[in-house]
């Protein structure tokens, strides 16, 4: 049974993003699924900087803060919004939180953030078989179209019928250097 907190948040896995390449969750997103304001969350980060390296997190450029703000509908830094562009978290990142935040919550809520994570990767993956087993299946019948083609044409051909030329009335005897053909020919001889 599910804890009774994780029943009034939202989903995790619409919270991961992509950017710059990777799958990563904000720092307002994972404060709420923590328990924690963003503030304090950032402000663990900031007194253990060191467990944080470049591959756990990263701070927005002021264009990705843009494009997330448009986004999210997140107020302006002139209406009492964020001063700084927000956090990204990778995985590890994520999990290095839990353990920096140390709360209760926070450490229940990281094993469902790793579980999000790896369904994602898990779905990638089954993702990138099945475009792989379509290019297969492309290359495969690639050379294939033109002899189709040459199958269904012969199969046109053979349903046509074949027209015979109707003769109708009296037809001539065809000669041909001196021998005489048709009804002629039986006459003769």
């Amino acid at each position: 049974m599910r804890p009774r907190h994780m029943l009034l948040i939202k989903p995790i896995e619409p919270r991961i993003l992509v950017l710059r390449g990777q799958k990563v969750m904000l720092d307002f997103e994972l404060a709420e699924l923590y328990g924690v304001q963003v503030k304090r969350l950032n402000e663990q980060v900031k007194r253990n900087a060191t467990r944080f390296p470049r591959d756990f997190m990263f701070q927005l450029s002021p264009a990705e803060d843009r494009n997330l703000r448009s986004h999210f509908a997140t107020s302006s830094s002139k209406h009492g919004g964020r001063r700084r562009a927000p956090f990204a978290f990778t995985e590890h990142g994520s999990i290095m939180l839990a353990t920096v935040l140390s709360s209760k919550r926070a450490i229940e809520m990281s094993v469902f953030v790793v579980r999000a994570f790896v369904r994602l990767r898990e779905m990638v993956n089954t993702n990138q078989k099945v475009a792989n087993k379509l290019l297969e299946l492309e290359r495969r019948l690639k050379g294939h179209d033109g002899d189709i083609d040459d199958i269904i044409g012969a199969i046109r051909d053979m349903m046509e019928p074949t027209r015979i030329p109707r003769r109708i009335g009296f037809q001539p005897p065809k000669v041909r250097a001196g021998i005489v053909s048709g009804s002629a020919a039986i006459r003769r001889a």
